[in-house]
This record gives structure tokens, sequence and C-alpha cells, in this order.
């Protein structure tokens, strides 16, 4: 059975929040930018070796697309860490979610669309009534802003599936968002080489939340609308408060929950829509 776009998004979203979860266990050790050096430096040495990137042929637009990729998920993933590093995993990334739900908002053609957008919106500022009293301001704040950049990595995903050929483009993003951190992660990420009982959690967490699923997701992006695409991204929230309670041990209140929930719902209303239109 071929995979649709809506399938290789599912995949791309357990993969990302079980390696996300992974993650947290390494903060203490490692900190947060440590973690994310290491994760966007291992995914670009990946990439690099298995596509062998031809640079030399790549146009100014796929160069530019390439980088700005590279700099908007540097500033989304090291948001999303540290907000990682004070709050639930579930509430993170469901906060993070108001990029991408802004993303569809603007993009939206079909009134349905605006209606699961919005749902989503409403978790989301369920979420922020609960600042403060469930969930550290300064971690909300964080997700939000994570968010923000979470809007651009959409946007710059899909220019570079269309501009460079195959997932050759991953290799160099991966590079320029490690060279991002780098200033703030490299004294930390450093003691993993007198910890090598950690390396193996390090490679899981890059294989996990960077080649799995950014290489999914481009190749989604190639055939699904970002409008699309931004809103199933909302199945991240449920999957990730799953994650965080089974790795993690991470409990939610029930007006937590209920933001989960919504933001959830309406992926899965956008998901119908879309195998409506493809079948």
């Amino acid at each position: 059975m071929k995979a649709t776009p809506t399938m290789l998004v599912l995949l791309s979203v357990c993969s990302a929040q079980v390696g996300g979860a992974l993650a947290r266990t390494l903060f203490d050790d490692l900190g947060p930018p440590g973690v994310l050096l290491l994760r966007l430096s291992i995914a670009a040495l990946v990439f690099a070796v298995a596509t062998r990137p031809r640079l030399r042929t790549w146009s100014a637009e796929a160069w530019r697309a390439v980088v700005l990729l590279g700099l908007f998920s540097a500033g989304l993933n090291l948001l999303t860490y540290l907000a990682l590093s004070i709050a639930p995993q579930g509430v993170v990334v469901t906060a993070s979610f108001v990029g991408p739900l802004m993303l569809s908002l603007v993009q939206t053609r079909r009134p349905t669309d605006a209606v699961w957008a919005l749902m989503a919106g409403t978790g989301v500022v369920l979420l922020g009534l609960r600042a403060g009293i469930e969930v550290p301001l300064a971690g909300l704040v964080l997700a939000l802003a994570a968010g923000a950049c979470g809007a651009g990595y959409i946007m710059f995903s899909a220019r570079v599936g269309s501009a460079v050929p195959g997932l050759s483009g991953l290799a160099v993003s991966f590079a320029v968002g490690a060279a991002v951190v780098l200033p703030f992660g490299w004294a930390d990420a450093g003691d993993v080489f007198s910890r090598p009982g950690l390396v193996p959690t390090v490679v899981a967490v890059a294989v996990l939340s960077s080649v799995v699923p950014y290489a999914l997701e481009l190749i989604a992006l190639r055939r699904l609308p970002t409008r699309v695409f931004a809103v199933l991204m909302s199945l991240q929230p449920a999957a990730a408060a799953i994650a965080g309670l089974l790795i993690l041990g991470q409990r939610l209140g029930p007006a937590l929950i209920t933001a989960v929930v919504l933001v959830s719902v309406a992926s899965v209303g956008v998901t119908r829509r879309e195998r409506g239109a493809t079948q």
C-alpha cells in the first residue's frame, strides 16, 4: 500500500514526540541547547552521507530556502527545548501550535477549514487561561515563540521540497541549524564524550526527532497544501501528551486535557476533509 501524505505526517508526529520525550531525559546531563546541538549535528551528518548533496548545482533560490529553513528550525527547536525544560510536553507542543494555526487561518479557502482552525485556537486560548496555575508562564511564552518559528518552518520546508531534489536540502539546513545553536550548546554538548552511556539515547533522539520526521514531512509537503499540513500538525499535542505520560510520567489536569482534545479534534476534521478530496 502506497503511503499517503496524511500517513506520512502521522508517522512524523509519533516519531517526533517520542524523540522529544527522550530528549527531555537528557536535559539534566547535557542541557537543552547541548542536546539540540548534538541532535542537529548527527542529523546533518546522516543526511549528508545519505544524499551527498550537489551544492554547486543549487540555484540562489534553493540556497535561500535551505538556509532560512535551518534558521527557523533552529529557533523552533531551541525555544521548544527550553520550554520543555520547565513545562509538560503536551502543554508546550499545544501552545507552539499557534504559529501553524495562524498560517492555516491566513491560507484557508474552505469555511470548514476555518472552523477546525478556530477550534484549535480555542485550545490554545484555554492554555493561556491556565498560565501561572498549572503551567509556568515562562514555559508558555517560550512555546508560543516556538510556534512563530514553526510557521516559518512549514513555509520553507515546502519551498525546500520544491527547490531541491530529494532530501539533500535537509543536510545543509540541519548544518545551518547546528551552527546557530553552537554558541549556546557547545559547552554542555562536550560532556557526552566523558559519558558514553548517553550516546545511544542521543543518537535515538537525533533519528526520532530529526531524521525520520523531517524527511517524512518534506516528502508529504510535496503533495499536501501547507494550509492542510499546518492543521494536521495539531495532532502533535495529543501525541506529546501521550509520550509525556508514558515516558516522563507527566499528567495533565482536566483543563489542559481539554485543550489537547480541541486541537486534536480539529486535526481529525482536516484529515477527513483531505481524504475526501483525494478519493
